[in-house]
């Protein structure tokens, strides 16, 4: 299974961090953000990973090269500045993904969900299978109900659950889109919900929506807090 780092953002939340180094390669716990999915994806035995790029993308390709240092082998799909939304640059890079299921990572999260799962999750009728994690304070009002591993419309009576940002997709899900045109995700995973061709999994354990300044240092904190912690073991 290929691996794909969502990394086109713009990060105006995170500004002026982001004015001169998008958003990925801000330092988080002693090593850039997006380097925290790479180590955590080469572990987990995925060897192919895809990042899209737009603003300030050339510092994303010179920092991270060809992934060898990981034991991995990157390729990159760039797009047009303003980037293309999620579903819009997934389905710009699906010549680099190719035909099976892929895995797809916001750039800017840290979760500690099992990648080494992915290859497993997506049932036979599914098009997608979302990781759902508890509301956060920023985000109150979720995006998704879950029941019995099936992913609801947020209007449909189930309680709200937020996108953790990662996901399991087919290319049929993204079929319908024009490649180089700005498309959101969300308005196509809610097209195949109500024929059950969207299932999800509730994650509690650690996730961050790395968005603005505050939530960067207080990650950066816990992470080398815990670091102390296992060197003093």
């Amino acid at each position: 299974m290929k691996a794909m780092i969502l990394a086109a953002g713009r990060g105006e939340r995170m500004r002026p961090l982001t004015d001169h180094t998008p958003k990925p390669l801000l330092p988080v716990g002693g090593k850039p953000l997006i380097v925290w999915h790479l180590e955590r994806l080469a572990a987990s035995g995925f060897a192919e990973v895809i990042i899209n790029h737009a603003h300030l993308g050339a510092q994303i390709e010179t920092a991270l090269g060809d992934g060898a240092r990981w034991g991995l082998s990157i390729r990159y799909s760039p797009e047009p500045p303003g980037a293309l939304e999620t579903a819009g640059g997934i389905a710009q890079a699906l010549p680099l993904l190719g035909e099976a299921p892929f895995l797809v990572l916001n750039g800017d999260i840290f979760c500690d969900w099992d990648v080494a799962r992915a290859s497993a999750v997506l049932v036979p009728q599914a098009l997608a299978h979302l990781v759902l994690v508890p509301n956060p304070a920023h985000h109150a009002r979720g995006d998704f109900g879950l029941e019995e591993r099936r992913v609801f419309a947020a209007d449909q009576g189930f309680p709200r659950l937020t996108f953790s940002g990662i996901g399991i997709y087919r290319p049929a899900l993204f079929a319908s889109l024009v490649r180089g045109q700005p498309a959101k995700l969300a308005p196509l995973l809610r097209q195949a919900m109500p024929g059950g061709s969207v299932t999800g999994e509730l994650h509690e354990g650690f996730w961050c929506d790395v968005g603005t300044p505050g939530r960067l240092a207080q990650l950066d904190r816990e992470l080398r807090s815990e670091a102390a912690e296992r060197r003093s073991l």
